[in-house]
């Protein structure tokens, strides 16, 4: 059979297809088509009609893609296409897997640091396939209990491994938040990396469901956001659907560009757009003067872990002691920007040197925040998926003792007193259907 190109905008769904597609495995076949091409074309009736590949195409128009490879059946009749579409959904259903041989598999690939979110499989799914099953709960259903209030339960644990809060970060991710877009791979980094997930390119990428919880929680509907350290576009994205203003600085004009162009696809209509400004953040209190922020929220460098430019300025580039007194700058500066009862967020992980000892970068960064004036006010810790963590752990730690790091630590502070700065942030507000508008166009 003949592989042709055919315009997107040519192709036909089929109105009767009885197969759905959602948000989350639309863009699951996106990443799989970034990741390995385009290996199985969409088969057409004589009439441009689809007959299969009805969520190809929708992830097709969510890669911007103009032409798709396709394949024309022109020979079925109107009965044998209406039966093949169903046929074709639910014979690959028909099939097992070999668990045992499936484990395998899959714990090669984690040795080859490849992401397995790309392979389709739900969180708990590969935790209990790699043998890292513990026991996991739905978060509670009913009227007045703690999850209805505030999405999850306020306490200093967050699981990100439950599947519920992975399929809310793929239905954030669904609405085409690129935040490892506008970087390389890192020049530098560390075994240990876990702190912030990694993207496609191998860059890391914060969770948009901790910005859900952080603005939800100790952001005020309509308040501003200041982020010293924006790197990506999550947290600008996730800022403006949830209606709060966001302002990012960033050093790297090709990282603000990449944000810009997402925060203007995805946030156009939003009443309040991200917006990012090119620089380097210890003149924040220059560029930003007239900023007055209702939260401070950043995931800043982990000091050379990730070392994200050659650009002097960048703080990746500096050793420790260097880092660690820009650091305390730019925290300082951004601080005097935040209004008086108000919260600041960081989110952090260890760091090592290069002897394989921790620098204290979380507790450098509570320093930074005291010396700010700023009180330590809260602390959680965020248990992210263990991911390739438990194939290193499981191969350095006779030999070296290194306990594989599965968690980030999210501080809070607090300029001012903490009623006044709760009152401010008025009630909880938790919106489920924020992203249920958000909907790929069916085919």
């Amino acid at each position: 059979m003949k592989i042709t190109q055919k315009k997107v905008t040519e192709l036909i769904p089929y109105v009767k297809n009885s197969r759905t597609h959602s948000d989350e495995q639309v863009a699951q076949i996106a990443a799989s088509i970034k990741e390995f091409g385009w290996t199985n074309p969409i088969l057409v009736d004589g009439q441009n009609g689809i007959i299969a590949g009805h969520g190809r195409l929708m992830a097709a128009r969510k890669l911007g893609y103009k032409e798709v490879p396709t394949i024309e059946l022109a020979d079925l009749t109107e009965t044998q296409k209406k039966a093949y579409i169903i046929a074709d959904n639910r014979l690959a259903l028909n099939a097992g897997w070999d668990n045992e041989v499936l484990s395998l598999e899959l714990s090669e690939l984690l040795e080859d640091d490849f992401d397995l979110d790309l392979l389709g499989f739900e969180a708990d799914e590969l935790d209990a396939l790699l043998g890292n099953e513990e026991e996991k709960e739905e978060p509670p259903k009913g009227n007045g209990n703690l999850s209805d209030r505030f999405l999850v339960p306020p306490f200093s644990v967050l699981n990100a491994r439950e599947g519920w809060w992975q399929n809310r970060k793929r239905a954030w991710l669904a609405l085409g938040i690129k935040s490892e877009e506008g970087r390389n791979a890192p020049a530098g980094g560390s075994p240990d990396m876990v702190a912030r997930e990694r993207g496609q390119s191998g860059t890391s990428v914060f969770d948009p469901v901790l910005c859900e919880l952080a603005y939800s929680w100790f952001a005020p509907p309509g308040g501003l956001v200041l982020d010293p350290f924006a790197g990506g576009s999550v947290r600008g994205i996730v800022a403006s659907k949830l209606g709060r203003q966001y302002i990012g600085h960033e050093l790297r004009s090709e990282q603000v560009a990449a944000n810009q162009e997402q925060g203007s696809s995805i946030c156009g209509q939003e009443a309040m757009p991200p917006a990012w400004i090119c620089g380097d953040s210890r003149n924040i209190d220059k560029t930003c003067a007239d900023v007055q922020a209702d939260l401070v929220f950043s995931c800043p460098p982990y000091a050379d872990l990730e070392v994200y430019s050659d650009d002097s300025k960048d703080l990746s580039t500096l050793g420790y002691e260097d880092f660690k007194g820009a650091y305390f700058e730019i925290i300082k500066k951004a601080c005097a920007l935040l209004k008086q009862d108000r919260f600041a967020c960081f989110v952090v992980g260890e760091v090592r040197d290069k002897k394989g000892n921790y620098y204290d970068f979380v507790g450098d960064t509570i320093e930074a925040f005291r010396a700010a004036g700023l009180s330590y006010y809260n602390e959680a810790i965020l248990v992210t998926p263990c991911g390739s963590v438990a194939m290193r752990a499981g191969n350095s730690f006779s030999a070296s003792r290194k306990l594989g790091k599965s968690h980030q630590n999210v501080l809070i502070f607090l300029k001012g007193d903490g009623k006044k700065a709760a009152k401010a942030c008025g009630d909880v507000q938790v919106d489920l259907s924020v992203l249920e508008s958000e909907t790929v166009a069916d085919a």
